[in-house]
């Protein structure tokens, strides 16, 4: 009734958070607002202005020496951002509000903020990986190998319709770098959804490729219909003797100045590039 506007004011819990559209709505009184997270508070206050009307949103809150520190901080933080697009920047706050939980002792050590909460992350698990090796792998895994043959490969919609299913599964597949997990994700996909479409089955062959390049140094891989390249890394582990062994005897191959691999040939269908890509892996593993 409300939504037909035959009321003119709507009286809700914190349920009216989740998803209501109701575009002529241009007021909204949050009462407690310190109560709330500052991921409700966002949502909240995103129920009002969602058409071209001028919008206002108050959050009546109790006298602030009464407040907690950190429903001050949450009140602070969503007063203070009132640009486009801030979900990231009001689930930052929320982190350094709430806190990101112990790691490695009693209290999170360093200025995360200064690098943020993923690339610390990030920097943490190579840390532990080297020492719990003899760091001989620590140069290569240090880059990522980016591998393009010019196919289509993605989760077709019809296959997954659950855009943020999808977005889920594309995560898990790029950060997956064992092609033996690689394969339960595959065996996952097909009880959960049914036989791969190709180009879902070709995202998954692109990326054991990957993982395979990487493991051999290789930064980049590009192929197209008549000329492939194939670029080195610096720490690459692969025998020289076989590249030089592979411009002697085939004409189509050449070592160009920046030492990255170049050949040529006919690879017109999707099948013909991946088993090309597959046979110079192979090769250049084979040291």
């Amino acid at each position: 009734q409300f939504y037909s506007n035959q009321f003119d004011l709507l009286l809700a819990t914190s349920i009216i958070e989740s998803g209501l559209d109701i575009p002529n709505a241009n007021t909204i009184i949050i009462n407690q607002a310190d109560r709330f997270g500052l991921a409700q508070l966002h949502q909240l206050r995103g129920r009002v202005g969602r058409s071209e009307r001028q919008s206002y949103a108050y959050l009546l809150i109790p006298p602030k020496h009464k407040l907690t520190p950190q429903g001050e901080k949450r009140l602070q933080a969503i007063e203070a951002i009132e640009d486009l697009g801030v979900g990231f920047i009001l689930a930052t706050h929320d982190l350094e509000i709430r806190g990101a939980g112990e790691i490695l002792g009693d209290e999170q050590s360093g200025q995360i903020q200064k690098i943020g909460f993923t690339l610390y992350k990030d920097i943490l698990e190579q840390t532990i990986k080297t020492m719990r090796s003899d760091g001989s792998n620590q140069v290569i895994e240090n880059f990522s190998t980016d591998i393009n043959l010019n196919i289509p490969a993605l989760i077709n919609e019809e296959y997954m319709p659950d855009v943020h299913l999808r977005l889920t599964m594309y995560k898990r597949i790029s950060s997956t770098f064992n092609n033996k997990d690689l394969n339960k994700i595959k065996s996952e996909l097909m009880d959960r959804f049914g036989n791969l479409p190709e180009y879902t089955e070709n995202l998954i062959l692109l990326t054991k490729l990957r993982n395979n390049a990487k493991n051999l140094g290789i930064e980049k891989i590009r192929l197209n219909k008549t000329h492939g390249r194939i670029y080195f890394n610096s720490a690459s582990n692969i025998d020289t003797q076989l590249l030089i062994n592979l411009i002697h005897n085939d004409t189509n191959y050449k070592l160009y100045p920046d030492q990255s691999l170049g050949f040529s040939g006919e690879f017109i269908n999707t099948e013909d590039r991946i088993n090309k890509v597959k046979y110079l892996l192979n090769y250049l593993a084979n040291h």
